[in-house]
């Protein structure tokens, strides 16, 4: 029987921050309710959905996924538009005006906080006590919606915005990709399944800014053979 307290929903776009997100959480007594996977027109969709349903499957989590046609509509973002995902070399991830630049190509209008309102209308209307989100420090030097303020802030809107007491809680939220890794190895997640591309070529392309995290991450644990298994 499932636990009554502590039940969640996850934002799981099946790349590294969310799946290490499941289990970060369940060693923290979350119980996961649900995991909404998200279809706004991206170019790595089939992916995701992919690699979403596998990690759903090996957590034992009931999927959803969920159309927002219209958010392709309104947005010129590289993720969905036929302009190309810009590269950014592993070299380059440090360099704040590079990673800004990449930030404002790939930037989809209120996307996580679209994300998190529709979440908390599943846990509003089905009792859950949490949302899960894999917000983490490294993505947040410059994607705002990945910061500590941006949590606070929806927790502040969720305390009117629902008839329950639920919280948004990024479990990465004090750690860089090294570090979220390192964790994977450590609660053995099956980063077979993970996609964390942008684009949509088969596998990684290994040149957009989430593969050059991903990979530089992997090479700075020493996981050589989960490299060429993605990356391949």
């Amino acid at each position: 029987m499932t636990n009554s307290k502590n039940k969640a929903v996850i934002l799981l776009s099946g790349g590294l921050d969310s799946a290490v997100s499941i289990a970060v959480a369940q060693t923290r007594e979350i119980y996961f309710e649900l995991a909404l996977t998200f279809d706004y027109g991206q170019k790595a969709f089939e992916k995701e959905y992919t690699s979403s349903k596998n990690l759903a499957a090996f957590y034992k989590i009931p999927h959803k996924c969920i159309k927002l046609d219209w958010l392709k509509d309104i947005t010129n973002t590289a993720l969905v538009s036929a302009d190309i995902v810009p590269d950014v070399a592993e070299t380059s991830l440090d360099n704040e005006k590079i990673t800004t630049e990449s930030m404002k190509n790939v930037w989809v209008p209120n996307r996580n906080g679209l994300f998190i309102n529709i979440a908390a209308s599943f846990a509003d209307s089905h009792g859950y006590d949490y949302i899960v989100i894999g917000a983490n420090k490294e993505e947040a030097a410059t994607f705002s919606d990945n910061s500590k303020k941006f949590i606070e802030d929806m927790n502040e809107v969720l305390k009117t915005s629902t008839n329950k007491d639920i919280k948004v809680i990024a479990p990465l939220i004090n750690y860089n990709k090294n570090e979220i890794i390192k964790k994977a190895l450590e609660l053995e997640v099956p980063l077979k399944f993970i996609n964390s591309c942008y684009n949509s070529v088969k596998g990684h392309c290994g040149k957009c800014e989430s593969c050059s995290r991903l990979k530089r991450a992997l090479e700075n644990n020493g996981c050589d053979t989960i490299i060429k298994e993605l990356f391949s």
